[in-house]
């Protein structure tokens, strides 16, 4: 069968077609993707603006067309960080899926966590053993950990790319106020709310997903000669100065970083080093796939009870 999986998130909307049945790997065929920045898009009261209601809804047209085109058997929507805390979200997911015909559905950020660890054990593998799975999106950062495909423990927290970016960071080159204020916050954010089970993990594998840490791997690929399929802390703390150092335009030469990135990837940079130090990581492997192969399985596993 022929899925399409509608990635509503907080940077990008992303369609990503792919052929799969119960028991095979899913195939991606085609894909289609805005970059939109939901987050840009908020108001004071937390709302996203009728500007941002209208992009969102432009794009989502689009990429159902695009679905149609490419014979799709099944739309799987589903929203993340940007629509599940915008204080109108509720009712823009019920317009959208009234306008469109579709069930989009919004994850809360346990589910997030959830899915994406499910994706990295069916990449890696029973023999990865116990994983501990970081993921850094543009509204929010999961982490989850276990030795099954269900994980033991999960925890998202708002601190993702775009979100922190929008919040601390001004200036170009970002100005040190903002800066320490953005380090001191994460810091502060993990020390209060990372939960026991995952501050005390028995995880002996560590892995990343998102574009934030593949970004930051060949990053310090280019810089340090690391292998890009991982990343290594140290090598991060010896890369986040330069990054901030560097201006936007800098940014966006560095292997792996779009224009639209080039402004995030410091904040991203802040957060993953905040939690591999958090969580005495000192190598995680950079994993394909993530959340949208991750709904894909579920749905095949459901199809398959």
């Amino acid at each position: 069968m022929r899925l399409g999986v509608l990635d509503v998130g907080s940077n990008t909307i992303h369609l990503q077609v792919m052929d799969a049945h119960p028991g095979a790997r899913p195939t991606p065929t085609t894909n289609y993707k805005v970059d939109l920045r939901l987050t840009e898009y908020l108001d004071i009261s937390g709302a996203i603006s009728a500007g941002g209601i209208k992009l969102l809804n432009d794009a989502i047209e689009e990429a159902i067309a695009h679905a149609r085109v490419n014979e799709t058997d099944e739309i799987l929507a589903f929203a993340t960080s940007a629509v599940r805390d915008a204080s109108n979200g509720a009712q823009i997911i019920a317009d959208i899926n009234k306008q469109y015909e579709i069930d989009l559905q919004v994850l809360s950020g346990e589910d997030e966590a959830s899915m994406t660890f499910l994706a990295v054990r069916r990449w890696l593998g029973w023999s990865a053993g116990n994983l501990l799975v970081l993921d850094i999106g543009g509204g929010s950062l999961e982490i989850a950990s276990g030795i099954d495909e269900n994980p033991d423990a999960t925890f998202s927290i708002p601190l993702g790319a775009a979100r922190l970016t929008r919040e601390f960071l001004s200036g170009d080159p970002y100005n040190s106020k903002g800066m320490k204020s953005l380090e001191k916050h994460v810091e502060e954010a993990l020390k209060d709310s990372l939960p026991n089970a995952l501050k005390s993990h028995d995880a002996d594998h560590f892995v990343a997903t998102s574009k934030t840490f593949r970004t930051l791997a060949r990053i310090c690929a280019q810089w340090y000669g690391d292998n890009s399929k991982f990343l290594e802390r140290s090598s991060l703390k010896s890369a986040l100065p330069r990054l901030i150092e560097m201006t936007n335009k800098s940014r966006a030469e560095l292997p792996g970083v779009s224009a639209s990135r080039a402004q995030q990837i410091v904040a991203g940079g802040v957060v993953a080093l905040a939690v591999m130090d958090r969580l005495d990581v000192d190598e995680v492997e950079i994993c394909p796939w993530a959340l949208r192969e991750g709904i894909v399985l579920r749905r095949l596993d459901w199809l398959s009870d």
